[in-house]
């Protein structure tokens, strides 16, 4: 009998039931949960039992999701996607260009450049396509890269020929001594800091410790030595002056060359983008292979993005968040927990990968979902939960987590 190919795959050398075997024992091995989304309250409905979702199900409170404003079950979005899928189409069926370029792409791009101050913008159909193709299109010399940058951002430094430079989390001063000590191995060779291309790339908001970027120290050492300064605004557009991002609460626009974000977590939809001058876009469209090579962005993805930056510029949802946060935060420190960062993402600290899966299962079974965050995403002994409040929830909904964090954690004895 034949071998599947399978089978075939294993003897050229991929082990991979040994691969899952070894993900299972060291509580590392991954599961897709399907859930069926409930319009309320950032409420989801898991499947009691079966394969696919069915009528019974049982609420859980969701404290882990990216929709941080709530906004992907909000009416005004959902009508402009379908709107958009009635007159334009459904998806764009092509390069945008080829043919995939709709005026929704255009309508988008105007709100994104005028929300982050640039001439113009650039949607992309994920994140991730807009962080390698932008990277990559750039043809950087030289990349210095905070240590915990989305892998998005690592891997477009590994698609450039450019020599990558890591510098400690959120330390300018750790950037800055990098940037001087290159500069002087340049000299040492006969050249000036002005023959090469650097650029340093940086998320704003970080996902899983909740930094926020010193963008300010950051742009005066790339002032200083002649570079390029990218933010990767994924975890942060939409949420902060006027529905921008960090780079706009900091008044950055003019010293933060290449604007990147997403359109899957504040603003409820899919895609990615980039903001600059218009030299910038041009360059990126003509050279990105993430973008010249893919679809365009869907426009009902693209119409729905649209309308979620109106409504987190005018809708006072913004507001909401933010009072949650700091909420939650108290609560949270107050009963004893160890909560990092500065921003709407809450990561409790708890150490020990058992222990955190131990206090994640609690917390589930008191209908709240906040997954346990483990390595290889974080360093070892950082296991977490990480807690995210949205806009949506209600006095009651904080109320209802912190309870079962308490309780959970009286149980796994971090309390």
């Amino acid at each position: 009998m034949a071998l599947s190919r399978f089978s075939r795959m294993a003897d050229r050398g991929f082990d991979l039931e040994n691969r899952l075997e070894t993900l299972e024992e060291h509580d590392l091995k991954r599961t897709l949960s399907p859930v069926d989304r409930v319009a309320e309250h950032g409420y989801f409905a898991e499947p009691s039992g079966g394969e696919l979702p069915v009528l019974e199900t049982a609420k859980a409170l969701v404290f882990a999701s990216n929709n941080y404003l709530g906004l992907t079950d909000d009416q005004r979005i959902q009508d402009a996607a379908r709107q958009a899928a009635a007159t334009v189409g459904t998806g764009a069926g092509a390069s945008r260009l080829v043919t995939g370029d709709t005026m929704v792409h255009r309508d988008l791009e105007r709100q994104l450049a005028e929300v982050k101050g640039t001439e113009r913008a650039l949607a992309f159909s994920s994140g991730y396509a807009a962080n390698v193709g932008t990277i990559t299109a750039l043809e950087p010399d030289i990349v210095f890269s905070d240590e915990l940058n989305h892998a998005s951002i690592i891997d477009g430094c590994r698609l450039t020929d450019a020599e990558t430079v890591v510098y400690d989390h959120c330390d300018a001063a750790s950037l800055r001594s990098k940037l001087a000590d290159r500069a002087e191995r340049a000299a040492r060779n006969g050249r000036e800091p002005a023959d090469e291309s650097w650029l340093i790339v940086t998320d704003s908001v970080f996902s899983m410790d909740g930094t926020v970027a010193p963008l300010d120290a950051i742009c005066a050492a790339a002032a200083e030595f002649g570079a390029w300064v990218m933010v990767d605004e994924a975890h942060a557009t939409g949420l902060y002056a006027n529905g921008g991002g960090v780079v706009q609460a900091e008044g950055l626009e003019d010293r933060v060359h290449v604007q990147m974000g997403t359109l899957s977590k504040a603003l409820a939809s899919q895609g990615g983008y980039i903001a600059g001058s218009a030299e910038l876009i041009e360059c990126v469209l003509n050279d990105a292979r993430s973008f010249v090579f893919s679809t365009g962005l869907a426009p009902p993805a693209a119409a729905a993005a649209s309308e979620a930056l109106h409504v987190a510029r005018h809708g006072g949802v913004r507001e909401r968040l933010w009072e949650n946060v700091a909420h939650l935060r108290d609560g949270l420190e107050s009963m004893g927990f160890e909560v990092w960062g500065d921003s709407q993402i809450l990561p409790v600290i708890v150490g020990d990968r058992k222990d955190a899966i131990t206090l994640a299962d609690g917390v589930r079974e008191r209908d709240v979902i906040a997954p346990a965050i483990r390595p290889p995403t974080v360093p070892e002994g950082t296991s977490r939960i990480r807690v995210v409040p949205m806009a949506t929830h209600d006095r009651s909904d904080i109320i209802a987590c912190l309870e079962a964090f308490r309780a959970a954690g009286k149980e796994v004895g971090l309390l």
